[in-house]
């Protein structure tokens, strides 16, 4: 076998519909589109939806609710958590800098510190926002909260 007497597969090259090449060619006159309506028509595209003129699905479900624009979204930790990060990395201060530098949030993250869980060393917090019973068992045991805007 060389390169001169290569050949595709038997069946597997097919000739291109060729449309609108007169009659003889046995697709002249309305070229394989139909008779009349838009998709006969040069230029037509269907719009995004369109089902044929039956009322479209997203025009037939009903508007649910609303987006709060004002919302705020906080990245939450609960102190038990805190805790298990805190033995597994050592660390002692959990500021906002040190939790993106360890990949525990993203860079515009709001971290809010919950109260579930309990701390057994003091560890100093930076962060958004901090619960009331979060802050009084963090301050129980030894450490600090310092709420950043």
């Amino acid at each position: 076998m060389e390169l001169h007497n290569l050949k595709p597969a038997k069946g597997s090259v097919k000739k291109r519909k060729r449309v609108g090449r007169g009659q003889g060619s046995t697709r002249g006159g309305t070229s394989t589109r139909g008779h009349k309506g838009a998709q006969s028509r040069s230029g037509y595209s269907r719009k995004k939806g369109f089902e044929g003129g039956q009322m479209p699905l997203q025009r037939r479900i009903p508007k649910r609710g609303f987006k709060n624009i004002n919302r705020v979204e906080y990245v939450a930790f609960n102190l038990d958590t805190i805790q298990k990060l805190a033995d597994k990395y050592s660390v002692s201060e959990f500021s906002i800098e040190k939790m993106r530098e360890l990949n525990f949030i993203k860079k515009n993250d709001l971290v809010k510190v919950l109260g579930r869980g309990e701390l057994t060393k003091p560890i100093r917090f930076t962060v958004h926002a901090c619960s009331a019973s979060a802050k009084e068992a963090i301050e129980g045991a030894g450490g600090s909260v310092t709420i950043v805007e």
